[in-house]
This record gives C-alpha cells, structure tokens and sequence, in this order.
C-alpha cells in the first residue's frame, strides 16, 4: 500500500514540476493583449479606443452537470486604455483620454465573458475651438487652449472569444468617468466602446 501511495505522490509532483515549467515559458506576447475599437455615446464625443491588457492571474474551474464537462475562467488583467473625442457639435469637449487600472474578466465555456474594470489612475485633457487671450490692450492667440482633469472611471463590459482567430475576441464596454475638478464639484459621463481584442501570437 505504501508502495502505491509513494508512487502517487511522485506522479503528483511531477505533475507540479510540468506546470512550473509551462508557466515559466509562458512568453509576453501569450500575456499581453491589445484592442481597438470605437468610443462615444452616438450623439456626441465620438472617437477611437486603443488599449492593452496584461494577464496577471487566472484561475480555471470546471464542472459536470448534465453530463457535460464545463470550463468557467477567472483573470485579472492589468487594464490600460487612451481615448481621442472630438465633440462634432460645440467641440469643446473633443479630448484625449488614458487610464490605468485592473480588470477581472470570467468566461464561460462558450467563450462569453463579463468583465469589470476599475481605473483609479485617469487623466482627461480637453481642447476648446480658437480661443484669444486679452491682456490690457494686447490680444494673443492661446495655444492648445484647454483643461486637464483627474478622471478615475469604471467599466462595465460583455465579450465574445474568436477561437483560431488574429483577432482573438470583440467587445463592449459602458464606461462612467468622473473628471474633477470641473466647476464646483465633478462631472460624471457615460461612454460605450465596441471594438476588438487581438495579439500578435502566431497561430498554428
């Protein structure tokens, strides 16, 4: 008995010592995501979306119900995106947008993933139209007239995989942004994003 028992055991840390290694040859390209996609509310502020997510954990669990075998994935990525606006209307919110932040994103067996985004680290640069500056009798052209906020943001997202495919999955996010100091108080903004996840893997 103690024979079988000792033999499980190496079996088992063998097993360990192959998921170390994979692990460890795990390459930056197989962590490291980027995206692309639209950002706007439709009406106004419509722009690009460009981004990276890095994967820092994950944790897969499967269970048998009904017969079948299913896979749901937990990862935490860390989140980074920059958004350029322009406001068709007034344009005196066109902007560019980066924030900074971590993700925790579950998937299902038919690839469908949720995710929440939580960006403590935002900046928003806004740039009105032609704008002068009077001083006494001396007018002066200001260049790249504007203000920059503080803009943490939170972000509520739906996704679909691509098994075998450059561009790996397809999103869409709504995004709440809060940019302060802006007045009085802050000022809260609601945005989608739809776009595409991709990387740069060879596929086999």
């Amino acid at each position: 008995m103690r024979k079988y028992i000792f033999a499980v055991l190496c079996l088992f840390a063998l097993s360990l010592n192959a998921q170390d290694k994979i692990s460890d040859t795990t390459s930056f390209l197989d962590k490291i995501e980027f995206k692309v996609g639209y950002s706007g509310n439709l009406i106004w502020n419509n722009g690009l979306n460009l981004g990276a997510e890095y994967l820092w954990k994950e944790k897969v669990k499967t269970k048998t119900r009904k017969d079948k075998l299913k896979t749901i994935t937990h990862q935490y990525l860390f989140n980074g995106n920059l958004t350029f606006s322009n406001n068709f209307s007034t344009e005196t919110d066109a902007g560019i947008f980066t924030n900074y932040g971590l993700m925790w994103r579950r998937t299902n067996t038919k690839g469908r993933q949720i995710s929440i985004a939580l960006n403590p680290l935002g900046y928003y640069r806004s740039f009105l139209p032609e704008t002068y500056e009077v001083k006494g009798d001396d007018v002066k052209k200001v260049f790249l007239p504007g203000r920059s906020y503080y803009a943490p943001s939170l972000s509520i997202g739906l996704g679909k995989l691509r098994k075998d495919k450059k561009l790996t999955a397809r999103y869409f996010n709504i995004n709440l942004m809060y940019r302060t100091p802006y007045n009085a108080g802050a000022a809260p903004s609601i945005s989608f994003q739809y776009g595409y996840r991709f990387n740069f893997k060879k596929k086999k």
